[in-house]
């Protein structure tokens, strides 16, 4: 069974974390990549920025969901919820839209177990991390990849 470290790109693409969103964007563009690992100033991984949080900015806001009941509201979804997203579309630096404490993964995860967790959770960009430190990064294209080549 293939691993991480037999399908990962090792030249990894990072953007720090007090890089604007239009230095992500151009970053992403010029790549041609969906996603970057973002490490702070010592190198270590703290986010995962991708396209589709670069198009989260761009969204309309959705208003919570609440219902009356006698004299109050319920809502239905968590509190904090609507406070984030605002924060998320009006951030200007990395830091203020990546997704921190990302999802990892070892060399020696499988490849069944890398699809599985882009498929269930919905991550597209893996850091490979070993020993503390980022030796590599899965993308989408990185499984596609290896399927084309007939695993």
């Amino acid at each position: 069974m293939l691993t991480a470290q037999d399908i990962m790109t090792r030249e990894v693409i990072t953007i720090k974390e007090s890089a604007t969103v239009r230095d992500l964007a151009a970053l992403l563009l010029t790549s041609n990549i969906s996603g970057v690992p973002v490490v702070d100033d010592s190198g270590r991984v703290i986010g995962v920025v991708t396209e589709s949080d670069l198009i989260f900015q761009n969204k309309k806001v959705h208003l919570p969901t609440a219902f009356a009941l006698f004299d109050a509201f319920v809502f239905l979804e968590r509190p904090g919820k609507m406070e984030q997203e605002l924060k998320k579309m009006a951030g200007s630096l990395v830091g203020d839209i990546c997704t921190r404490d990302p999802v990892s993964v070892t060399p020696e995860t499988e490849l069944d177990e890398l699809a599985t967790l882009m498929a269930e959770i919905k991550v597209h960009t893996l850091p490979v991390i070993a020993e503390g430190r980022l030796v590599g990064v899965i993308g989408k294209s990185d499984i596609i990849r290896t399927i084309a080549q007939g695993m």
